[in-house]
């Protein structure tokens, strides 16, 4: 799976989880985590309200990229952009879930 996508999902939940407090973190998503070098695809959003017992509600913001390869994401997490964006916002993260698939 060399020439494979690289998948990088990120789940938050945050300390102050209202509305203006999602609002700003998805905000931030696109504002510092937007067109990287690589990206095939870029996803950010909230909990949807499906509540089917698979469903995991334990999150409030998440982020979808796919990246054209493992380069790309690599890249992409030691960014100068991808860094403001943690600063400006890991206080207000009370957990952050990332799962990385290649695709």
């Amino acid at each position: 799976m060399a020439d494979s996508k690289f998948a990088h999902n990120v789940f938050f939940k945050l300390k102050d989880d209202s509305a203006e407090a999602r609002q700003a973190l998805l905000d931030g998503c696109h504002e510092f985590l937007t067109k990287h070098d690589g990206v095939d695809f870029f996803a950010a959003g909230v909990l949807a309200d499906s509540k089917r017992e698979v469903n995991d509600r334990d999150f409030a913001v998440s982020l979808h990229i796919v990246f054209k390869d493992r380069a790309a994401h690599d890249a992409y997490q030691v960014a100068p952009r991808h860094d403001e964006f943690i600063v400006e916002f890991k206080d207000n993260w009370e957990t952050v879930r990332v799962f990385d698939s290649v695709c």
